[in-house]
């Protein structure tokens, strides 16, 4: 077990009569890329704010670096940096500014700001925009700058919530690969995102949230193991009689079988061969096919069989 940079315990947040949290427990280790996952109105961002001291919670107890985290922690939160979902800099401000405003907010020394400010914008790559304002700046460069003001001032824990929403796959790369050169030089990450093989990509560890508790929490092989799906199978086929899907149906760990415009799903709840006994199914009863393809369970997959596949509408996340 390594050492714990935040612990929840039995935390409880109610809204009137919306309970928001409902003694939730987690626990994020050191030099971890820690994903919290869960629908809207799970109660993520409660817990952020909550980890963060900027709510009030009716119970329960939450420690960043080992200590009760307070509103007045000025010491603990500086080591703290955040990456809100909605892009928070100023207007007025060029991105060199903006970068220097806020590590000057944690770094009073201006020899070692301004090293670690040049050291953001490298990082984020804006060498070349060092003096555009936020408004000339495209979403994926506004996103890296968004980014690189809640880094600069090398924090040892840093929250992300949803930090690719609305880029280019260019600038999602560049994120995604920052985030990785931070867990490595030491930082501990926790990261939400409704991009769920995002999350797959860079998370060395897991939560699902559902109604303001953890339902599921684990590497993302630990969290496949939990559901009942092993295996799709996907197959291209002219034609199958209402028996022969019948016997598919009935073949051993087949627990799902869909055929729509001549393309035969198959979900298995597990074991070997599976593949090799539909095929051999197949060969008996003289059925032609074409395309052939299997793949494993994804942490899509993981979170919709948890969470459920209804909507949720809700203005919080």
């Amino acid at each position: 077990m390594g050492k714990k940079v935040i612990e929840i315990e039995n935390l409880v947040k109610r809204y009137k009569e919306l309970v928001a949290l409902d003694h939730l427990n987690l626990a994020v280790e050191e030099g971890e890329i820690f994903g919290l996952l869960g629908p809207n109105g799970s109660g993520k961002t409660t817990a952020i704010n909550c980890i963060l001291a900027l709510l009030h919670f009716d119970k329960g107890n939450v420690r960043v670096f080992g200590e009760e985290i307070q509103p007045d922690s000025y010491h603990i939160k500086k080591q703290i940096g955040v990456v809100q979902q909605n892009v928070a800099v100023f207007e007025e401000l060029t991105v060199q500014e903006n970068i220097d405003y806020f590590c000057g907010l944690y770094i009073n020394d201006k020899a070692t700001r301004k090293q670690y400010v040049e050291e953001a914008i490298a990082f984020s790559g804006l060498e070349d925009f060092r003096k555009f304002y936020p408004k000339k700046l495209s979403g994926g460069l506004l996103r890296r700058l968004n980014i690189a003001c809640g880094i600069a001032h090398k924090p040892k824990l840093i929250i992300m919530d949803e930090p690719t929403v609305a880029v280019d796959p260019q600038s999602r790369n560049r994120i995604l690969e920052g985030i990785l050169q931070l867990n490595q030089e030491g930082a501990t990450v926790i990261y939400t995102s409704h991009y769920m093989e995002e999350v797959e990509q860079i998370c060395s560890k897991i939560a699902i949230l559902d109604k303001g508790r953890c339902i599921a929490s684990g590497t993302k092989e630990e969290l496949k193991a939990m559901i009942k799906m092993g295996e799709k199978i996907h197959m291209e086929v002219m034609e199958l009689t209402p028996v022969q899907l019948e016997e598919i149906r009935e073949l051993r760990h087949v627990y799902q079988v869909d055929f729509e415009k001549n393309m035969l799903d198959i979900r298995c709840s597990g074991g070997r061969h599976n593949l090799v006994h539909i095929l051999d199914y197949f060969r008996k009863q003289e059925i032609s096919f074409g395309r052939v393809y299997t793949e494993l369970p994804t942490l899509n997959d993981v979170f919709l069989e948890i969470t459920g596949k209804e909507l949720r509408d809700s203005a919080e996340s």
